[in-house]
């Protein structure tokens, strides 16, 4: 029996427990956790950087797909707000033969709330009731569905 390796996908809005959740999989699958708030964090870039945040998802994506090809399970804590991005992905790793897996931690409104005000406190990023309202326009969450469309 060989084993198939696996591509996570956490979808999610901040606050959601994505990143909670990438480093409890990283731990207990094992897995390869990429990051990208927390990478733009530790080399002091603005996490609102938006060209850089975009070049830096696309090598940890390019990267994904070198470790799926080499058998390990890899964690890409992104966020994942659109379904085309969500749709190429799977398919990406499909032709990789990794089976796919995606995570929607659907969380209302208010806990998102209250969990950016403690998270705010800490100083890591500071996003705001109305940054949070903004985003939710934008978020596409998968529906029933999409989610049957995965491992």
């Amino acid at each position: 029996m060989t084993n198939v390796p696996r591509l996570i996908l956490l979808c999610g809005l901040p606050g959601s427990g994505k990143s909670t959740l990438a480093k409890r999989l990283e731990r207990d699958l094992p897995a390869i956790r990429l990051s990208p708030d927390e990478w733009i964090h530790d080399l002091g870039v603005d996490l609102f950087d938006e060209p850089f945040r975009a070049k830096l998802e696309h090598k940890f994506k390019t990267l994904a797909h070198d470790l799926l090809r080499q058998g390990q399970d890899v964690v890409l804590d992104f966020g994942f707000w659109g379904r085309e991005e969500r749709d190429e992905l799977r398919a990406q790793a499909r032709a990789l033969g990794a089976s796919v897996e995606l995570r929607y931690l659907a969380v209302p409104f208010d806990e998102l709330v209250r969990r950016l005000d403690v998270r705010n406190r800490e100083g890591f990023v500071v996003i705001t009731e109305q940054l949070l309202t903004t985003y939710t326009q934008v978020f596409e969450a998968p529906d029933d569905a999409e989610l049957s469309g995965y491992d």
